[in-house]
């Protein structure tokens, strides 16, 4: 993943949501588009906010949301994994899609960039959750998935809600992601056959979960993460700015 100008400054500042402020990390201003990116399994930690800062830095306004922002907990290390699991998993398709939606709104409100400018953009955890706000809010320019368990079984599966998807799609999956085992990852794209939508899922061969999180070595992939970045960002180029 590369920046195509300084990096932006960032600050951290709150959004008003249905339960209560939720703190926002954003990077960049002025610009007339905006990509939400949802966060690993572990918070917005420095890893996500790098990201935030990257995306921005080609030329987006990028906010990452605090998803944790109901029980206070912030930032898990990366061996925090136990601890993080039930954290994700109290975190339903309606906490999903109010948070989400109170980010699109603020947007709207604060940086006059509507819905058909905005994409989402999620890793792990985020993954599913980027394609959950898909499936509820309306009008968003696209949604990319990096790793996203939980989309086509468990307890907040929602690839049954695909059907309501009314924007462009890309996912991106390990060949090795234990988390999206081969008979998800074709159920994904059966479903996706069935919209009326653009969506694409592109499977890495050799690549495990969390294969773009350069924050993690043992996981990394880099040919990989190169290929699903160059990937996302012509995504976002023709969606965001068509």
């Amino acid at each position: 993943m590369t920046e195509t100008q300084t990096n932006p400054a960032a600050e951290w500042g709150p959004v008003a949501t249905a339960d209560g402020a939720m703190n926002v990390y954003r990077a960049g201003a002025g610009a007339d588009t905006a990509v939400i990116v949802l966060q690993e399994a572990f918070g917005v930690n420095d890893h996500i906010q790098d990201v935030t800062r990257r995306i921005a830095a080609r030329g987006h306004v990028a906010w990452a949301p605090d998803l944790f922002h109901r029980n206070g907990i912030g930032v898990l290390g990366y061996e925090q994994h136990a601890e993080a699991m039930p954290l994700i998993g109290a975190i339903g398709v309606d906490a999903i899609v109010t948070d989400v939606s109170a980010v699109v709104k603020d947007l709207a409100e604060r940086e006059g960039i509507p819905a058909e400018r905005v994409a989402v953009v999620g890793f792990c955890f985020g993954g599913r959750a980027a394609f959950t706000a898909a499936t509820a809010i309306d009008g968003l320019a696209g949604t990319v998935v990096f790793y996203g368990p939980g989309i086509a079984a468990g307890p907040h599966a929602v690839l049954d809600r695909s059907g309501r998807l009314d924007a462009p799609v890309l996912l991106h999956v390990g060949a090795e992601d234990p988390t999206i085992p081969a008979d998800q990852v074709a159920a994904i794209d059966a479903a996706l056959a069935r919209t009326s939508v653009h969506a694409e899922q592109h499977v890495y061969p050799g690549a495990g979960h969390a294969f773009a999180c350069d924050a993690r070595p043992a996981r990394y992939d880099p040919d990989a993460a190169a290929l699903a970045w160059e990937r996302t960002f012509a995504f976002l180029d023709q969606h965001l700015r068509r």
